[in-house]
């Protein structure tokens, strides 16, 4: 096997498009664009003069206000900072930088149409009908170049369309990945792609392993690397293709296949290929709201219970916060094992809980004080809140483990995972489910194409999935499709950006309350000591049966002599324990239940603990013996005072956990001897930590500030002084054109005294308004000023 060819790969991506019809004068096409057809004319030739030149300035001079304004909005970087007249503010549109936002905006239907621009152009103007002649589907053609047109990025009528040079350098040197032509990379490709018929022959007799190379290379981009791509010896399949001029060594280790070539092997779709279409999804499968919410329901619960839990577990073992901020990566394992969830769930709804306010770190990460009040709402509040916080927290929980600039992974909670793009991903991905019918499923795989055929050049597919499985863990989505509370979420404060309505019932919360079972108050006890909760419990009845019994599910727990110990502990009584299960319980208390709380309150303070250091006093003389002589005791250290008194050096909360060890059930005393209820406080951070929200770089424009600025320009450009003239568009794209390939170009100019000069040049430089080219008789370098720049025209020697 010789060296294989492998193709680079060029950002051109396939989506589907939404036919739009023809763009006439000004409407609003199906995206929401506000297309406007400004109707210049403007001449298509090989050679132009300043005198019948089409210009970006004057076709953005004729734009309404309203136009102008939309312009401004998709492309900010054209008015910030504020231009002083339309000729700036063409000059801005035409750089590459702006080109590349510009083209970042448009879908995957578009960006062909405009390779198809580029294909059939001469000197950067082309003619929107002759695209028929490339590419076999035209519907949905003059949509696109209206979006264009809205964009500033193409002017001019349809059969004079123009477009800046600097879309080359932005869109990348191969439209739709075709090369260039022979007769610019070789002669004898040239030769050969002269000859059809020779070219179909050499084709054809290529064997299996070279045609594989030539289709792969014919799908775009044209270019491949191999090693030694000028060595003859030994002969591979590339270096086959490469003896016959079906492929061209650019360099050492690069081919490329010519234009020509590339089209033969699309003759049939053509050149330019079929038009991207978007994806939709399987119309066949249709859900009922009533399939999805109530998956979506029971998800809601889940994500506030484990939410409830890590923050619980979090604050019985504080997880220490590391030198660069954020969680220690063995501590949140921990955490991560007790709850019983995977890292990437722990890292969701603990990033979620940071940004709702629910945690701050004094040194280690703790539930803030708003963690209790948070826990004593309903589900439907609860959820909403934590819901809010991950749909526009500027954070993305993805990236944790990552490597960072510092060569350390990322943590969770850390500032490493700080991201501006993780909640658009999030709105895009939430916002696509929300387009279509209530219940539609749109699978995740058809979601990310669609997202990639909208925006592919600025499309991250491990962003969107991330988003969606996300969403589905909160229960925002379930069965592919967007729950009815998850689209009131996504609407929820859209029309009412100050609050005013703030006291008004939340329309998100109310819609969860419709389709949430209700909280349940009661309970089941079995005869196991097990106890069922049928239902999702109230805060209130969680909050009791956290102390009273130890949880082993959502739903299940179970009393022990523990959990009643530590119920008394509390302050509880034999009689308030009783009477709470026989509140709640749906069926008659078990004889195993009542017989094992009497028992544990029978020996509960037979025992009490003061402090010496601590002794110990007992009525049971026995039992205090029993204690004395017991090995496991031994650390404590006791000796006996009296029949019903011993004493330690160590403190009074060793003692008692040596002896609850021990199995006894000692209680403390003060020092009147009356019992100390345990009041132990659960740790808590003192206030509360959020994620700092960074700066948005990109400007924002909208309203009467963005009217203002037009106004301005308008007025600017009226009162302006006569400017020297300038050279049409048209001059300024073909010498740009011209520059890369060092083209002879006929430059007829104005010199002193207004004599007219005419030299045939080679291009140079162009910037500050000068064009510096060589003289191709003299050998000298020329620096003309491009407004004295009458005519332009390719030399054909």
């Amino acid at each position: 096997m010789g060296p294989i060819v492998t193709a680079f790969i060029m950002p051109y991506a396939c989506m589907p498009c939404v036919s739009l019809g023809s763009a006439r004068d000004t409407r609003t096409d199906d995206q929401g664009w506000t297309v406007h057809h400004v109707p210049l004319h403007v001449m298509a030739a090989r050679s132009f003069s300043s005198a019948t030149s089409g210009s970006l300035a004057a076709t953005l001079r004729s734009w309404t206000n309203e136009a102008l304004a939309e312009l401004a909005e998709r492309r900010t970087d054209l008015v910030v900072p504020a231009p002083v007249g339309f000729d700036e503010l063409a000059d801005r549109a035409r750089t590459v930088l702006s080109v590349t936002r510009a083209l970042d905006l448009l879908d995957a239907f578009t960006l062909r149409v405009l390779d198809g621009l580029r294909l059939i152009a001469v000197n950067g103007v082309a003619d929107v009908g002759r695209l028929a002649t490339i590419t076999p589907d035209r519907s949905g053609v003059d949509a696109a170049v209206a979006r264009m047109r809205a964009l500033a990025l193409v002017w001019g009528p349809d059969e004079a369309l123009r477009y800046p040079s600097s879309v080359a350098e932005a869109a990348g040197p191969y439209p739709a990945g075709l090369g260039r032509d022979a007769a610019e990379l070789s002669e004898e490709s040239a030769r050969l792609v002269a000859d059809p018929a020779a070219l179909r022959r050499a084709v054809m007799a290529a064997p299996p392993q070279a045609r594989t190379v030539l289709d792969r290379l014919a799908e775009g981009p044209p270019i491949g690397t191999v090693a030694g791509a000028y060595e003859r010896e030994p002969e591979t399949p590339v270096r086959w293709l490469i003896a016959r001029g079906l492929l061209v060594p650019v360099d050492d280790d690069t081919v490329e296949l010519p234009g020509e070539v590339g089209r033969l092997l699309r003759r049939d779709d053509g050149p330019l290929g079929r038009l991207p279409r978007q994806p939709e999804p399987d119309g066949t499968r249709r859900l009922s709201p009533g399939d999805v919410d109530p998956h979506a329901a029971a998800q809601v619960i889940e994500a506030v219970r484990l939410t409830e839990e890590l923050l619980t577990t979090l604050a019985v073992e504080p997880v220490t916060s590391v030198k660069a901020g954020g969680m220690g990566m063995q501590g949140l394992q921990r955490i991560v094992k007790t709850v019983g969830v995977t890292l990437a769930q722990a890292a969701t709804l603990l990033e979620a809980a940071y940004a709702a306010g629910l945690l701050g770190s004094p040194g280690a990460w703790l539930p803030s004080l708003a963690f209790d009040a948070w826990r004593s709402k309903t589900v439907e509040e609860r959820w909403t809140r934590l819901a809010r916080a991950w749909l526009d927290a500027p954070r993305d929980a993805r990236l944790v483990g990552n490597r960072t600039a510092s060569g350390r992974g990322a943590t969770v909670l850390g500032p490493d995972l700080t991201s501006l793009s993780a909640p658009r991903y999030r709105r895009r991905a939430l916002g696509l489910l929300a387009e279509y019918a209530p219940g539609t499923p749109v699978p995740e795989d058809t979601a990310v194409a669609i997202l990639a055929w909208r925006t592919p050049r600025r499309h991250t597919e491990d962003g969107v999935r991330a988003a969606l499985a996300q969403a589905s863990l909160l229960g925002i989505t379930a069965r592919d499709a967007l729950s009815t509370f998850g689209r009131r979420l996504l609407d929820a404060g859209a029309d009412d950006p100050l609050g005013v309505r703030a006291d008004e019932p939340d329309p998100v919360e109310e819609a969860l309350r419709d389709v949430l079972p209700p909280a349940t108050e009661e309970l089941i006890v079995q005869s196991d000591l097990t106890v069922i909760v049928p239902g999702h419990p109230s805060p209130l009845l969680t909050s009791e049966l956290a102390v009273l019994a130890d949880a082993e599910s959502p739903t299940t727990y179970r009393v022990s002599p523990d959990s009643l110990r530590r119920a008394m502990d509390a302050g509880y009584s034999s009689e308030d324990i009783t009477g709470v299960f026989t509140r709640r319980s749906l069926t008659p208390l078990p004889q195993a239940l009542t017989y094992l709380i009497a028992d544990v309150w029978r020996r509960h303070g037979g025992l009490r603990v003061g402090e010496v250091g601590s002794y110990l006093r007992g009525d049971d003389t026995a039992a205090l013996t029993a204690i004395l002589a017991d090995r496991r005791l031994a650390p404590a250290r006791l000796r006996r005072l009296s029949d019903t008194v011993l004493v330690s050096p160590l403190s009074m909360t060793e003692v008692m956990t040596l002896l609850r060890r021990g199995g006894h059930a000692p209680v403390a005393e003060d020092a009147t001897g009356a019992i100390i209820a345990d009041r132990t406080e659960t740790p808590r951070a003192p206030t509360a930590s959020r994620p700092e929200v960074p700066a948005d770089p990109t400007p924002r424009l909208h309203g009467a500030p963005l009217h203002a600025i037009i106004d301005q320009l308008r007025t600017g450009d009226e009162r302006a002084e006569p400017a020297p003239p300038r050279p049409a568009d048209d001059l300024v794209e073909l010498l740009r054109q011209a520059l890369p390939k060092r083209r002879l170009v006929w430059v007829e100019y104005e010199a002193k005294h207004g004599e007219m000069v005419r030299k045939l040049l080679r291009p140079v430089s162009i910037g500050s308004g000068y064009l510096r080219a060589e003289d191709k008789r003299t050998d000298m370098l020329h620096t003309i000023a491009l407004h004295t720049i009458r005519s332009v025209t390719i030399a054909s020697v």
